[in-house]
């Protein structure tokens, strides 16, 4: 824990969270060292060998790449569960949160390969969720060079603005909340010089850090280039349980009779990682 402890003191400034504070989003660079990344490696091939009943194909059928997603498999998956508990990927979510915990909520296998064309589109992600509150961070970790094409890109400060209508990203259908009770995302590809879109080019070591309210997208790939991601989404002090009358994405089955609204998201499903010392 001291080595881990020195490292966030070496490597997380107060630029980077003052960054994550008024823009949403920061890249740290270089954190993470090479055989924390030969685990995510390990863990990803793993689970794309033995995917979860959760497994979703994200691209259309005529896409000549495949975007492959699966979530909430640290508990069966060996390679994730290590990296998620011994890496120091929780406390810079909690440095970044200002939180004195970091507990977890839920892993996220993201794969383009090579050829994908399919875009991700523009989103929040807590809209999506079961929880309230602001002391939230996901983190992007790449185990393979991403360019800057191909890369998330965020809308800097939007996580201080309202929540979005979330739609699911195939056909566009309001899933969620029902139709017109949020506002519609923007469309911001058709006027990206009206908004102040940041991202970063990223290497195996680097993690993307974003609030969960961050508006964020994603291009494809290119037809030699192979983008595989893991994402550990994390929740700070004063985050609650909040469930909803629909099935949200990830879902999780019979929490709603085990956590009452408003409660915190103590659950043998949500360890707390890291606590402030």
């Amino acid at each position: 824990m001291h080595k881990i402890i020195q490292r966030i003191t070496s490597s997380i400034t107060q630029a980077h969270i003052d960054a994550y504070k008024n823009d949403g989003a920061v890249c740290i660079r270089q954190v993470l060292t090479t055989d924390e990344i030969e685990i995510l490696r390990d863990g990803i091939d793993l689970n794309l060998k033995l995917p979860s009943n959760r497994v979703k194909i994200a691209s259309k059928s005529d896409d000549p790449g495949k975007f492959i997603e699966d979530f909430c498999t640290w508990q069966s998956n060996p390679y994730y569960k290590r990296f998620i508990f011994e890496s120091p990927i929780s406390a810079i979510a909690g440095s970044l949160m200002k939180s004195n915990i970091s507990r977890l909520y839920h892993d996220h296998m993201l794969v383009k390969e090579p050829g994908t064309q399919q875009r991700t589109p523009w989103h929040q992600d807590q809209p999506y969720y079961n929880i309230e509150g602001k002391q939230n961070c996901s983190l992007w970790i790449p185990v393979d060079p991403i360019t800057r094409s191909s890369t998330l890109e965020f809308v800097a400060g939007s996580h201080l603005g309202p929540w979005l209508m979330p739609r699911s990203f195939m056909d566009n259908q309001a899933k969620w909340f029902p139709e017109g009770t949020l506002a519609d995302l923007p469309n911001i590809d058709t006027a990206r010089d009206n908004y102040p879109i940041i991202g970063w080019e990223v290497n195996p070591g680097d993690i993307v850090c974003f609030h969960m309210l961050t508006l964020h997208s994603a291009g494809g790939v290119d037809n030699n280039k192979r983008r595989r991601v893991f994402s550990v989404r994390f929740l700070g002090d004063d985050i609650t349980h909040a469930p909803r009358n629909w099935v949200t994405s990830p879902d999780f089955p019979g929490l709603t009779e085990q956590l009452p609204a408003g409660a915190d998201m103590d659950h043998s499903l949500f360890p707390i990682i890291w606590n402030r010392i």
